[in-house]
């Protein structure tokens, strides 16, 4: 017999869909079956699977360590420690921390979330620092899955935020979803651009070559987006032996869409340095070659969580300012 205490991050769900994520290689029909032959009872009693669980609720299972284990699964690739995840980007990166979320500075290079089933991510490796951590265990990640809230191109550097509980998951996907955040970009663009500026449009997505259009025109495949800058300051570098202006925009985002700051200012004639999707390659390779720069000059710089007070996870953070450092290419081009 094996005995299971629900915990917070467990409670709120029905018994049945928890046992689904439980017992992953099993068949519904056997939960079930396991269910009307009191193989599996919820605190003392036969249960149905309907039942709502509560923290602190007790489920034992009266099976064979081996069928448990068997239709538990094999678990994933973050427990085989013979090739464990990183977690120095972490731990060199984390900008805020409490029980319920962590923010991570993300360098430019690594993605947010997989793209395919190798790929490992900022998500795996801040869910592998708080496992070597003792914040998390193998066990709850059979019913639990914590996770990155926001999500930047692999390119882009700065804010990732994470719910490390349901909780700081729900509220800061609400944040997110409902733009009670304001979230401000610095980036590098060619050109000079003396006035600040709050720009709008329609913004419609080729999902075979990944890239967006921007028109002034409304249709119904289009979403409208509105992207709101300021100019910080303005330089010059030497490209393909002549000068070449450049300005450091501070960059408010009113709505959040793909590639929207990044083909939004493009369209205006501003593309960001080091961004060859929407941006001048010819550019692009000399910054490389003479700069080392290779990534988009893009960063998710601060995120103000405004009335968060009234939420579960985000009281420690009500109000707050949270920023993420600059990285070296900013610093080759401004002080910031």
């Amino acid at each position: 017999m094996q005995e299971i205490v629900i915990n917070k991050n467990e409670a709120g769900q029905r018994f049945d869909k928890y046992l689904f994520k439980y017992f992953k290689e099993a068949p519904q029909s056997f939960v079930y079956k396991m269910l009307r032959k009191k193989n599996i009872e919820l605190n003392n009693k036969k249960a149905t699977g309907n039942e709502k669980l509560t923290t602190g609720d007790i489920v034992k299972l009266f099976m064979a360590d081996e069928t448990i284990a068997k239709f538990r699964g094999r678990l994933s690739h973050i427990e085989d420690k013979s090739n464990v995840i990183d977690t120095k980007v972490v731990v060199d990166n984390i900008v805020y921390e409490d029980e319920d979320i962590l923010v991570v500075n993300k360098p430019a290079g690594i993605l947010s979330q997989k793209a395919s089933p190798n790929d490992i991510s900022i998500n795996e490796m801040i869910i592998e620092y708080l496992i070597q951590n003792n914040k998390l265990t193998m066990t709850d990640l059979d019913t639990f899955k914590p996770s990155v809230c926001n999500r930047l191109d692999r390119n882009t550097s700065g804010l990732i935020t994470f719910g490390k509980t349901l909780a700081g998951i729900q509220d800061l996907s609400y944040g997110f979803k409902e733009r009670t955040f304001d979230k401000y970009y610095l980036a590098v663009v060619w050109g000079k651009v003396k006035d600040s500026s709050n720009i709008s449009g329609y913004l419609k997505k080729d999902n075979k070559t990944n890239k967006v259009t921007i028109s002034t025109n409304k249709n119904d495949e289009a979403s409208y987006i509105e992207t709101a800058y300021e100019p910080l300051k303005v330089g010059n570098i030497s490209i393909n032996n002549t000068d070449k202006s450049i300005t450091l925009l501070k960059i408010k985002l009113i709505t959040g869409k793909t590639h929207q700051i990044r083909a939004h200012l493009s369209s205006i004639g501003h593309s960001l340095l080091g961004d060859d999707k929407y941006g001048n390659t010819s550019f692009n390779k000399e910054l490389k070659a003479k700069y080392k720069i290779k990534y988009q000059m893009l960063h998710s710089y601060e995120l103000h969580f405004n009335d968060t007070i009234h939420t579960k996870a985000l009281k420690n953070v009500h109000n707050q300012i949270i920023k993420a450092p600059i990285n070296e290419n900013f610093k080759k081009l401004f002080t910031i």
